[in-house]
């Protein structure tokens, strides 16, 4: 993209101000002295002030299929939880675990990385959370390590398949890459990573969770039914998120993106849910106010700012440079240039949103085909992708359903702040990238 450089202030370099106002940013955010939804807005807000960004590019640079899903699916789970559907599931899925807080985790993160493989991590864990929370109530344990481990599940489990994480999606179609290749070659270093995550997430907190005897047959003699509370909504719900997910697994050949359908289905949630009141405005104007009121609207604003702050880093002409900079110290050695891809994108990933960055690595790596083959490209598609969706596990800015957990965590009164989860994540995010850099040399290089 051809760097932005009319208008900055003070004739600085455009590259050097988006630099110093996304790093200016992100300490903000870590700091957390202020809400990050301000911080974001202040930030997009100087990369149009300083001339890095007109505003219209700074629209531009706005992901509204990313904004109309969370508002969509956060409107869909705002409506379907009042029935009681997801204190049914946390019941069900708790006495199926026998109640015992370890298995209940095992069995989230793995319902979690599967769900996240054909849908967008953002609707995973928005319909997920709440069943979190419901289960962790009634077991009388913390929630952040279940909504921690659900947070790693959702980006693992979406690296496997060419539909389950943006990346993967704009990488198979520039490199014309099926949703087949992407399981044979992926999958199999994602099953092995996910083993080793739930691994990790056993020794850090699982053996030492807890339920007491009293919270175990408590919820044993629960009745699941009982939690229903209104039956037509929950076959309204029930048929509506399901064919919310159906038109996502579809959503190519229904020519819909995912954000369109996400609200889409949450407008039809909601006519269903107020239709019996057509007469009753004020009582409608109530119900409706309630819902939006659970909009988590920090989250959403939040998203709005940090798209513009990297957008104007990489209008600015920033991420190119990384990029070049990064191939050109392989020295054009194909091992090296595969693995100097794969754990630059991861680093790069948890820093810098990761579509941005793969968009600008596509041509780089497309411009190689005369110095290793178009034949020899594909080891460094998996090691673009498996850097760039694992990579976002490894700081609370790194991807978007990172920000949407903790945005739910925090309307809930669970602090999940910057700098716990990347002491947790960072390392974790590491052993992941080591685990695929060996199987690229096992099996490509």
């Amino acid at each position: 993209m051809t760097p932005h450089t009319g208008g900055i202030i003070f004739g600085l370099d455009p590259i050097w101000v988006a630099t110093a106002l996304l790093g200016l940013t992100y300490i903000l955010i870590i700091t957390e002295r202020l809400n990050r939804s301000i911080i974001a807005l202040l930030g997009g807000g100087m990369m149009i002030v300083s001339g890095v960004l007109s505003q219209d590019e700074a629209i531009a640079g706005i992901d509204f299929n990313t904004i109309a899903l969370l508002t969509g699916m956060m409107v869909l789970v705002s409506i379907a939880r009042r029935c009681g559907m997801f204190e049914y599931l946390a019941i069900w899925s708790a006495k199926k675990g026998r109640a015992q807080p370890w298995t209940m985790l095992l069995i989230l993160s793995l319902t979690t990385a599967v769900l996240s493989a054909f849908l967008d991590n953002v609707t995973t864990v928005l319909l997920i959370a709440p069943v979190t929370l419901a289960v962790t109530r009634q077991l009388e344990v913390p929630p952040y390590p279940f909504l921690f481990a659900e947070i790693f599940a959702s980006n693992i489990g979406g690296t496997a398949t060419l539909i389950g994480d943006p990346p993967n999606i704009i990488i198979g179609s520039a490199a014309g890459l099926s949703f087949n290749e992407f399981v044979i070659h992926l999958t199999p270093v994602i099953l092995v990573v996910m083993a080793a995550q739930l691994a990790a997430t056993h020794l850090i907190w699982g053996r030492a969770m807890r339920a007491t005897a009293a919270a175990r047959a408590r919820i044993m003699a629960l009745d699941e039914r009982a939690a229903i509370t209104d039956w037509p909504l929950l076959y309204s719900s029930l048929t509506v998120i399901g064919l919310v997910m159906l038109c996502f697994v579809f959503a190519r050949p229904l020519r819909l993106e995912p954000g369109t359908i996400s609200l889409f289905g949450a407008a039809v949630l909601m006519l269903l849910h107020n239709i019996e009141h057509h007469s009753e405005k004020e009582k409608q104007s109530l119900k409706v106010t309630e819902t939006f009121n659970e909009v988590d609207w920090i989250t959403i604003f939040f998203f709005v700012g940090l798209f513009i702050v990297v957008h104007g880093f990489d209008v600015a002409g920033a991420i190119g440079v990384l990029s070049r900079q990064l191939l050109m110290a392989t020295g054009g050695d194909y091992a090296a240039t595969a693995y100097a891809i794969l754990w630059g994108s991861a680093i790069l990933s948890a820093i810098v949103d990761n579509i941005p960055f793969v968009a600008t690595m596509i041509p780089l790596i497309k411009a190689m085909a005369p110095t290793f083959g178009a034949e020899h490209l594909q080891p460094l598609w998996w090691a673009l992708s498996l850097g760039a969706c694992l990579g976002g596990n490894g700081t609370l800015i790194g991807a978007s359903a990172n920000l949407t957990v903790a945005g739910i965590a925090e309307r809930n009164g669970i602090e999940f702040s910057f700098l716990t989860y990347t002491k947790y994540a960072f390392g974790l995010m590491l052993i992941s990238v080591a685990i695929c850099h060996v199987y690229l040399w096992l099996r490509y290089l």
